[in-house]
Formats: structure tokens, C-alpha cells, sequence
């Protein structure tokens, strides 16, 4: 290996480079969030959560044979309860939606805390039907519901929070 013959004085011949000023940092430290998109993102899930409600009786009295919420007279669609269960299913995504906002804005690893929550809410509404009498046909059915809106609410929350949020600093998406 040879030693350069030329060049090393004209790459060098400043003793100290200038670099540009470190920006100075933010004067809000915390992540910012943009409301809209996680309100709309929100009501987004609060309809899917409703379908997603509406298709597993469906599924479970049309498909399944297996009656839940209404007698057995009511046919596949079941009664004024099955509404009332879809727009509970509705009105849960926006509550977490609201819950998932404020955790965002006041908490430290929000996500962290909003995940744990939404786990033992999911848990308690998958055991909430054992505790009444019905057949077990029926209790695991709507067990079941109950756990796939659960899932569906806390995933795409947790999708939308990445989408709505924004480090101190980082640019706008």
C-alpha cells in the first residue's frame, strides 16, 4: 500500500471544520397528537366495532343455531337487542377512543397503560357471561363476541395512536 503523492493539504488545510448550530430543542417535550385524525380514526373503529358485533350474532344465531340475546322465536337477527349490542359496541370504541386521547396528552408510555387496560376490560367482558345463567352454548358464544370487539378496538386503537402522534420535533405527516 502506497502513501498519496498530492491532495492532502488542500482537503485539510483548515485546522477546524465548521458545522451548523445544533437546532435548539422544542419547547414542548411531550408528544404532540392530532385530534382529528384520532377522532376519525376512532369513529372508524366505533363502526367496525358495531359490525363486527352485528356479524358474530349473526353468525352465531343464523349460522351457528346457537340463541343469544333474544328467544328463539326472533329469527337470525334477534330482536331490539341485538341493536342495543352493536351500538354498545359502538359506544365502547368511543369511550376508548376518549380514554386513549386524554392517556395520550397526561401519560407517561401511554400505550403501555392503554394496552393493559383494554386487555383486563376485554378479560372482564369475556368472563361477564359466565356469571349469569344461560346455556353454555350461549355463554361462550357471546363470550366470544365479546372478545373479538375487544381485539378489534384495542388493535386499531393502537394503529391510530401511532398515525395521530408525533414526536417532539419530527415533522408533520
Amino acid at each position: 500500500m502506497s502513501t498519496p503523492q498530492g491532495g492532502w493539504q488542500q482537503q485539510f488545510s483548515e485546522p477546524t471544520r465548521h458545522y451548523p448550530a445544533v437546532p435548539p430543542p422544542s419547547e414542548d417535550p411531550q408528544a404532540t397528537v392530532a385530534g382529528a385524525k384520532l377522532w376519525s380514526g376512532g369513529f372508524g373503529t366505533a363502526v367496525v366495532a358495531a359490525l363486527a358485533a352485528l356479524v358474530g350474532i349473526l353468525l352465531v344465531r343464523g349460522v351457528l343455531g346457537v340463541h343469544i340475546l333474544s328467544p328463539d322465536e326472533a329469527g337470525a337477527y334477534g330482536d331490539a337487542s341485538t341493536t342495543t349490542y352493536a351500538f354498545g359496541a359502538f359506544a365502547v370504541a368511543i369511550l376508548a377512543t376518549g380514554l386513549l386521547h386524554l392517556m395520550l396528552l397526561l401519560m407517561p408510555r401511554p400505550m403501555s397503560f392503554f394496552n393493559w387496560i383494554m386487555i383486563l376490560a376485554t378479560l372482564v367482558a369475556v368472563l361477564i357471561p359466565f356469571t349469569v345463567v344461560a346455556d353454555l352454548e350461549s355463554q361462550i358464544a357471546t363470550a366470544a363476541i365479546n372478545l373479538v370487539i375487544g381485539v378489534c378496538i384495542t388493535s386499531l386503537l393502537n394503529s391510530i395512536s401511532a398515525i395521530a402522534t408525533r414526536a417532539p420535533g419530527a415533522p408533520v405527516r
